[in-house]
C-alpha cells in the first residue's frame, strides 16, 4: 500500500508530537525536527507504504534528539494498565467456554488493544470499549481463520503495540489450546509504541509461544526492512495473522492471504476495507492489483 497525499497532515501531526516529546525544554530543536521533516517528506517515495516513511522521522528525532525511544514511558505504563485488566478478561474468554465462542472473543479483544496506537491521536475509552466488546468482526472471515488455524496449523502473528500486546496474550492462549504452533513477532527497533522484545518478556509473552524479531524498525511488516530469515519464517506459516493498521498498510497488496486484525483509524483505510472510522477489522490482505506487486491505493 502506498503513501497517499492525505497521509501527510498526518506525518505533519506525527512530526509536531514527537518533537514535543522528545526536546519538551528547547523550543529551537522542536522547531528543527519540524523544519527538517517537512523539508525531507518530498523527497521520500510516496510508493512506500505509510509505515515505512514513520522510520525516517524516527530517525531524524533520534539524530537531533539523542533521544534513543521516545515511548518508553508510555510503552511501560500502557503494559501495566492493561495488565490490571487481564485477570477479569482472561475470565470472561474462560467463561465462554463450552457455551460460546473463546476464540472469537479473544481475537476482539485482542482488535480493540489496537486503539493504543500513538502514531494516531485518538479519543477512546479503552477500558470500557473491552468490557463492551461486541461480535463486530466478520463471521466469515472468522470461520475462514478458524479453519485455517487447526491442530498442528503454524501460526504466526505480527504484533502491533503494547499494551495490544497483554491482549495478544489472551488470544495466543486460545490458539495453543487448539493445538496451533503459535510465533509471535515484534519489532527489532523501537518505533513510536510498538512492542519489541522487552516488552514480549514483561507482558509474559516468551512464557506462552516462541517470539522472534522481525527485523522491522517500522511500525509495519515493511517487507524490505525484515531479515531474510523472517521472511523465510513468513513464507512456511500455514497463517498469519496480522495485527494493527501499520502492518496491513505494509502487507495489502503485496503479501496476499494474510489475517489482518485492527481498528480502522483513518478515512481512507475505512475506504479500503469498506469499514467505518472506529470499527474492528478483520480482512484478508490482497493481491497486487496489476500483478506485478503494485497494491496501491491512489485516491
Amino acid at each position: 500500500m502506498d503513501t497517499a497525499l492525505e497521509c501527510l497532515p498526518c506525518f505533519k501531526r506525527m512530526a509536531i508530537r514527537e518533537a514535543k516529546i522528545a526536546c519538551p525544554d528547547d523550543p529551537a530543536l522542536r522547531e528543527e525536527i519540524v523544519a527538517r521533516w517537512e523539508a525531507l517528506l518530498p523527497r521520500l517515495d510516496m510508493d512506500e507504504p505509510p509505515p515505512s516513511l514513520t522510520r525516517h522521522l524516527s530517525d531524524l528525532v533520534r539524530e537531533i534528539s539523542g533521544c534513543g525511544d521516545l515511548y518508553a514511558a508510555d510503552k511501560a505504563a500502557a503494559n501495566a494498565f492493561v495488565l490490571g485488566l487481564l485477570p477479569d478478561l482472561a475470565a470472561r474468554v474462560e467463561a465462554e467456554r463450552g457455551p460460546g465462542d473463546p476464540l472469537r472473543l479473544a481475537l476482539e479483544l485482542a482488535i480493540i488493544g489496537n486503539y493504543i496506537d500513538r502514531g494516531v491521536e485518538l479519543d477512546f475509552d479503552l477500558e470500557k470499549e473491552l468490557f463492551q466488546v461486541k461480535d463486530s468482526v466478520s463471521p466469515e472471515l472468522l470461520d475462514s481463520f478458524r479453519q485455517q488455524a487447526v491442530p498442528g496449523a503454524s501460526v504466526l502473528i505480527l504484533g502491533d503495540n503494547t499494551g495490544e500486546i497483554v491482549l495478544d496474550t489472551l488470544l495466543v492462549r486460545e490458539l495453543t489450546r487448539i493445538g496451533c504452533e503459535v510465533t509471535y513477532a515484534v519489532r527489532s527497533r523501537p518505533v513510536l509504541n510498538d512492542a519489541t522484545m522487552p516488552d514480549a518478556v514483561a507482558v509474559g509473552m516468551t512464557e506462552l509461544c516462541t517470539v522472534v524479531e522481525s527485523g522491522a524498525d517500522t511500525p509495519g511488516t515493511v517487507l524490505d526492512r525484515c531479515t531474510p530469515a523472517f521472511i523465510e519464517r513468513m513464507r512456511a506459516s500455514d497463517v498469519i495473522l496480522s495485527k494493527g493498521q501499520g502492518n496491513f498498510e505494509a502487507l495489502d497488496g503485496v503479501w496476499p492471504g494474510a489475517f489482518c486484525a485492527f481498528k480502522v483509524k483513518c478515512p481512507r483505510i475505512a475506504r479500503k476495507t469498506g469499514l467505518t472510522f472506529g470499527a474492528s477489522a478483520l480482512c484478508l490482505s490482497r493481491e497486487p492489483r496489476d500483478g506485478n506487486g503494485d497494491g496501491k491505493d491512489h485516491a
